[in-house]
């Protein structure tokens, strides 16, 4: 089997993928590089997803790129805009033609020996190619492409209509006339209830407990008024960091004062209501922010419910039959669809099995450093977006950073650097995420840790993580490095036991 070998190789040709391509031509000119991506074209999660109205659940001005001033009218963008806009990138600064499409990676080695990745990728024809690099850069995003979270439903076989997981909707559902039942009340639903609203005879969105959701125009005035006298980029560097600030305050204020925050939310609630809401459809058992909240861009959903084409129902379910959904209330939902919008199966690393000199990785047992990187595993990074603002926030900087770190290893004639945790314990492992979420909840056991002091803390907090991975030393102590054939015995993984 022929081998190529790149400097560095990117796994995943999303919003993630694309942009670390253009920091690497930008900061490492002259490093060959290949982007491994398993579907047939670019875009990651705005190719994925095709189900009505999926949208941005962040302004565009903080998920659109660094380098790349995001133009358009609308900041909460629709699908195929983010799709063009990413499409857009790769082509005008040519990185299409870096991309391996169809090649999902099963398994990546790393060998001290010769400092190198070795990743195996398979074709839909089950044709095997392996490539090699000094360096790795994940960017496969945070869940499982190949499944949802789909909860056992008694009696789902017993329903006589269609049932259809958000994940992978069906070119040719028609649900005109129709009754749809949506299950759950997270961002997917939030987004799918109003699109549907305007075909369907009615929408029902059914939760088992509320969400916090957050009304906000698709359109940011101020954004656009500054554009027609500023210079694009001008104005998005403003934009970008006023929006920075304000989430960051009100994620702030959330945490400090929930029960004010609360009050706020409900209030706009309550407006977009025409002054009329159910307290228990709309109050959930926790705090605002303890989950991501729900982005409503123009109170759209809001509008539905309040014109009756749609209506909320907070309940538990009893069993599916077959013209619906028995509620253990008693109440029965007629329906002749049912969207499963039950939520995300996060995975790890792209589901790739990955082993360090012959030993496999299991990555629970690893601690991040500084946000990017795991104790133990070298010259590789990875990108997880923040929970509590916009993915790309978190995906420019860990670019940044793994660039710099790139060039440090190259500038100290070295082959690779691993962070290694003091072998005097002084770092604890905890949990990495703090949220109740339920993808969250159901993962921690394959989910790396957070350590217990920087730089090994994972933190939710873009201005600080902006200068522990773009001013702070990359030598800094805990990043040993070392040259290919001359590694000693393996550096310790993980400090204390969660």
């Amino acid at each position: 089997m022929s081998q190529e070998q790149f400097d560095v190789l990117i796994v995943g040709a999303g919003l993630s993928g694309i942009g670390m391509a253009v920091h690497l031509q930008r900061d490492c000119p002259g490093k060959t590089f290949a982007i491994l991506e398993q579907r047939d074209d670019l875009g990651g999660t705005w190719d994925l997803f095709q189900y009505p109205g999926i949208r941005s659940d962040s302004d565009m001005h903080t998920l659109g790129f660094d380098f790349e001033p995001w133009t358009e009218q609308k900041a909460i963008a629709d699908g195929p805009s983010i799709w063009n806009y990413i499409h857009r990138i790769a082509k005008e600064r040519d990185i299409e033609r870096h991309i391996r499409f169809g090649q999902k990676v099963s398994t990546a080695e790393w060998s001290s020996e010769t400092a190198l990745w070795t990743l195996e990728s398979v074709d839909g024809e089950g044709k095997r190619t392996r490539l090699s690099a000094r360096y790795l850069y994940l960017a496969s995003g945070y869940y499982d492409y190949d499944k949802g979270h789909e909860p056992h439903f008694e009696g789902r076989g017993d329903f006589g209509g269609q049932i259809v997981h958000p994940q992978f909707w069906p070119d040719d559902l028609d649900y005109s006339g129709k009754r749809v039942v949506v299950i759950g009340s997270g961002a997917t639903a939030v987004t799918l209830v109003p699109s549907i609203a305007k075909k369907a005879a009615h929408v029902t969105m059914l939760q088992r407990t509320p969400t916090w959701y957050a009304i906000r125009p698709s359109e940011d005035a101020i954004a656009n008024g500054l554009r027609k006298v500023l210079p694009n980029s001008t104005a998005y560097k403003l934009i970008r960091k006023r929006n920075v600030l304000l989430q960051r305050f009100f994620f702030n204020r959330a945490r400090s004062k929930p029960g004010k925050v609360g009050e706020f939310l409900h209030g706009k609630i309550r407006e977009a209501l025409g002054g009329q809401m159910d307290e228990k459809d709309f109050t959930p058992p926790y705090n605002p922010w303890e989950q991501r909240l729900c982005l409503v861009p123009d109170a759209d959903m809001f509008e539905a419910l309040k014109a009756g084409d749609a209506s909320i129902v907070t309940d538990h379910i009893d069993r599916f039959d077959e013209t619906g959904i028995q509620l253990k209330s008693g109440e029965h939902l007629d329906a002749d669809i049912i969207v499963t919008a039950t939520g995300l199966k996060l995975a790890v690393a792209g589901k790739i099995a990955f082993d360090i000199d012959g030993e496999p990785v299991n990555f629970a047992d690893r601690i991040y450093y500084k946000g990017s990187m795991f104790s133990g595993i070298p010259n590789l990074a990875a990108v997880f977006g923040y929970v509590n603002a916009s993915w790309t926030l978190k995906a420019d900087i860990v670019a940044r950073y793994f660039c710099r770190f790139i060039n440090t290893v190259e500038a100290r004639v070295g082959d690779y650097a691993v962070p290694t945790l003091p072998a005097d314990g002084s770092v604890e492992a905890e949990a990495a995420f703090d949220f109740s979420s339920g993808y969250f909840q159901r993962s921690m056991d394959i989910l790396p840790k957070s350590g217990s002091r920087q730089p090994w803390k994972l933190n939710q907090d873009y201005l600080l993580d902006r200068k522990i991975l773009l001013k702070d030393p990359i030598d800094d102590g805990e990043l040993v490095f070392h040259q290919a054939g001359q590694a000693e015995h393996a550096p310790p993984i993980m400090a204390a036991a969660e």
